[in-house]
């Protein structure tokens, strides 16, 4: 797997994982307030926050360059010695096959020897075990902050965890 920046088009890529608002919903959380969205939005979210030099969107290809996934590190304040970890989304099928993690481990070597990030911190929803899992076996901790998110109706708790480098 490699990384490579974010571009346009992969926006595209994005809005075809989410057919179903339920599972837009809970991948974005407060993210957005409509459904479905549009590459549009993505584009100007991005493009937006990346001009400012405190977001950076990734795209993660397999070996033949076929886009499997997206995350996003940002500054979440003026300290640049800590960045966050933004959503990690894969592609349907390519989830369950490790490349989530790969994708964590990718983006801690970013943050740490690119950014140099001293903390990286993220949010997990308590019951996405095979995430909150592979961010335990990337080396991150609960922060013990949460916040709360209803979605659907239903409460969701996410988790705060950070990782020290």
């Amino acid at each position: 797997m490699k990384i490579r920046d974010f571009i346009n088009s992969d926006a595209e890529h994005i809005i075809s994982w989410f057919t179903d608002e339920r599972e837009f919903r809970l991948w974005c959380a407060d993210r957005y307030d409509h459904f479905p969205i549009i590459a549009d939005d993505i584009i100007e979210r991005y493009s937006e926050d990346s001009k400012g030099g405190r977001f950076f969107p990734f795209t993660a290809e397999d070996e033949n360059g076929s886009v499997i996934g997206h995350f996003i590190l940002r500054y979440p304040s003026d300290d640049k010695s800590v960045l966050r970890l933004g959503f990690v989304i894969l592609d349907k099928s390519a989830r369950g096959k490790g490349f989530g993690c790969e994708m964590v481990g990718l983006a801690k070597k970013y943050a740490s020897e690119v950014l140099n990030a001293r903390k990286l911190t993220l949010g997990v929803f308590e019951n996405n075990t095979a995430a909150y899992k592979c961010y335990l076996s990337a080396g991150f901790i609960p922060s013990g902050d949460y916040d709360t998110f209803t979605v659907f109706g239903e409460n969701w708790k996410s988790i705060e965890m950070e990782i020290m480098f």
